[in-house]
């Protein structure tokens, strides 16, 4: 549980960077991402998903 909390924590320190660093992207960014269709996004979103699986156990093993 402390891991996950952990992981939880580093996505919000990534993200409030990003944030931080590149206001007018992350705006660009957020309105491309709503003219995509939904079913691109979700696959997208698996893709990182299985990545992040994928560098969790290779960083772990």
């Amino acid at each position: 549980m402390r891991d996950l909390l952990t992981a939880f924590a580093l996505v919000f320190v990534i993200e409030g960077c990003l944030y931080a660093l590149f206001p007018e992207g992350m705006k660009r960014a957020a309105v491309r991402a709503t003219i995509l269709p939904a079913q691109t996004l979700r696959i997208v979103g698996l893709a990182a998903a299985c990545a992040g699986v994928a560098l969790v156990w290779v960083v772990r093993h």
